[in-house]
């Protein structure tokens, strides 16, 4: 092709553009029409090439001007990204409302980060130090948490000047000895995953103050999760819920193809929560990607990749960082249209066939690593799914099981009986109880895997019963059946069973956690011995200290009512037994 300054385009078709005229390369950010929208260069052919736009193509035309940046699509990391709602290619919502209203217009460009701010920045590096890549040349203050200012990947050398004071991030605050400037910003391609030393094996959980996950289902500090589920099965609210109360020190929020209602309220929401673990309002440590299903599907596709980058960027100062894609199903239909324009082969019900390979690329860059700056730091993600009528089998969630090491399946029948969180517990299931075996050994109790083994042993055996139950009823069966049915339900009621709109059952702590186990195994240990003193299963069922747990995981201060709890229990029991011999 020609290296003229400017090409022009030849065929629309949606957000797919065909242009010729100039010289391109593969993921180079071009700017089409007379509007200048934003694209990127997805396909080069032999006299043309094909772009996907990122903002709506009515109106444009073939003969308009195609002009060539030579660069790739970047997200700009630095000091003033927590805090920021940003659309799906790193636009400020806030600014774009200021310069526009309410509706943004087309060919609109807004710095990602604000240029005009000042920070006081402390150079912890000097004249003459050899810096690697991503090393750490300084610090900022932003809110409470201390920023590490790193150099670029791909970028390193001797320190030929270095300055602290007041700077704005475009301020130049040093330079290497090679001539580089140094500043408190740079861009990251987010097609590339930014480097680090080594992988190493997850050993913490990422806690999140919610039983079902934290006790049945956990999800390692740079673990995958995925979280299918139907229509109104709870996908959002469960993962706004992680965001808000998980022990993350950041938390990055794609809402990727989501309905504009349910974005408006994690956009309106988020800014008047406050962090239970500082105090501090929840969004100095929350960076929000908002990409509602009416946008353009190209920024769709790349707004999980801009969420991804940022994330990298937090783990390479050495912190632990929580991923929510909300959903990758909406990620994936972008693919497929834009797939289809591009008049690709089809794959399993019309995605691209390079569909699991996009998604294992994309979860690949999450985990636990040693930064190149010798920091270690994790980004966890959690993606949710929203199959088409709920078939899991569909393609999305079966490529997303591939590489997921966490499987959260909501289910539309709990959610219809009001149980929340709507997790399946006999369709779910975590890969990661081995290698967390030591924390929670240490953190909850030297006996947690058996116990929670014993937990689920019980909830299985109650789904074998239920066949029974519903057949001839639950007087019919023995009475230590009897028994174990009651403890299944205590344990889904009581342990399951979560308030996310309490004041204090919406966050509890791992070792709550542990005592309201012990107090369901107190309950059936108790009930046991009973019946084996003769005490009849309908008297057993009868004693009001199981009813008690449900009040001791409402209670913050729960230590006083839970001794309580435990005399009530195996005093009634006690009494039962003396009544029978």
């Amino acid at each position: 092709m020609a290296n003229d300054s400017k090409g022009k385009i030849i065929r629309v078709s949606g957000p797919v553009v065909e242009a010729t005229g100039i010289s391109v390369a593969m993921s180079d950010i071009v700017r089409v029409g007379k509007e200048e929208l934003m694209g990127e260069v997805i396909k080069i052919e032999e006299n043309s090439f094909i772009i996907q736009v990122y903002e709506n193509t009515t109106g444009v035309r073939p003969g308009e001007p195609v002009t060539n940046t030579k660069l790739p699509l970047s997200v700009e990391v630095g000091p003033g990204l927590l805090g920021s709602i940003y659309d799906g290619i790193q636009r400020p919502l806030e600014i774009l409302e200021k310069e526009m209203g309410h509706f943004i217009k087309r060919g609109v460009d807004a710095d990602g980060i604000d240029h005009k701010k000042v920070w006081d920045f402390k150079a912890t590096v000097k004249k003459g130090d050899t810096l690697t890549e991503s090393a750490i040349v300084g610090t900022v203050q932003e809110f409470d948490f201390t920023h590490k200012v790193m150099l670029p990947n791909r970028v390193s050398g001797k320190v030929a000047e270095i300055k602290s004071g007041k700077f704005t991030v475009s301020d130049v605050i040093g330079k290497l000895e090679d001539g580089t400037e140094i500043k408190m910003s740079h861009f990251q391609p987010v097609r590339q995953a930014r480097k680090f030393n080594s992988k190493l094996a997850p050993a913490e959980p990422l806690t999140t103050g919610q039983r079902v996950y934290d006790v049945f289902f956990p999800v390692a500090k740079g673990g995958v999760a995925a979280l299918p589920g139907p229509f109104g099965a709870g996908k959002t609210v469960t993962q706004q819920s992680i965001a808000k109360w998980s022990d993350a020190d950041i938390v990055i929020y794609v809402g990727c193809g989501e309905r504009g209602n349910e974005m408006t309220e994690v956009l309106t929401e988020f800014p008047h929560l406050i962090d239970p673990k500082s105090g501090k309002p929840m969004m100095e440590r929350t960076v929000l990607i908002a990409n509602t299903s009416n946008m353009p599907v190209a920024a769709r596709e790349a707004s999980i990749y801009v969420g991804i980058t940022i994330a990298e960027y937090y783990r390479d100062q050495g912190l632990n960082v929580a991923l929510m894609a909300d959903s990758t199903s909406r990620w994936a239909e972008a693919m497929r249209e834009i797939s289809s324009r591009l008049e690709e082969m089809p794959g399993e019900e019309g995605y691209p066939a390079y569909l699991s390979t996009k998604l294992a690329n994309f979860y690949e860059r999450a985990g636990l690593v040693e930064t190149l700056n010798g920091e270690k730091g994790s980004v966890t993600a959690i993606g949710a799914v929203s199959p088409a009528g709920g078939d899991f089998s569909e393609p999305v969630t079966q490529n997303t099981l591939r590489v997921a090491k966490c499987f959260w399946a909501l289910d539309a029948k709990l959610a219809e009986k009001r149980h929340y969180w709507s997790i399946n517990w006999l369709n779910s299931y975590s890969l990661y109880h081995e290698s967390l075996r030591d924390y929670f050994k240490k953190n909850a109790d030297k006996n947690w895997e058996a116990k929670v083994k014993e937990l689920m042993g019980i909830l299985q055996e109650e789904d074998a019963l239920m066949e029974i139950v519903q057949l001839v009823g639950s007087d019919s069966l023995p009475e230590n059946q009897q028994i174990t049915l009651e403890v299944a339900k205590i344990i889904r009621e009581h342990l399951l069973q979560q308030n996310a709109f309490h004041e204090v059952d919406r966050f509890c702590p791992l070792q709550k956690s542990n005592d309201l186990i012990d107090l369901v195994f107190l309950f059936r240990d108790s009930a046991s011995k009973a019946l084996e003193a003769g005490v009849p299963a309908r008297e057993i069922l009868a004693t009001k200290g199981q009813y008690e747990i449900a009040t001791v995981k409402l209670e913050e201060d729960y230590t006083k009512i839970l001794s309580k709890t435990k005399k009530t229990i195996e005093s009634e029991m006690e009494e039962l037994i003396k009544k029978y011999k």
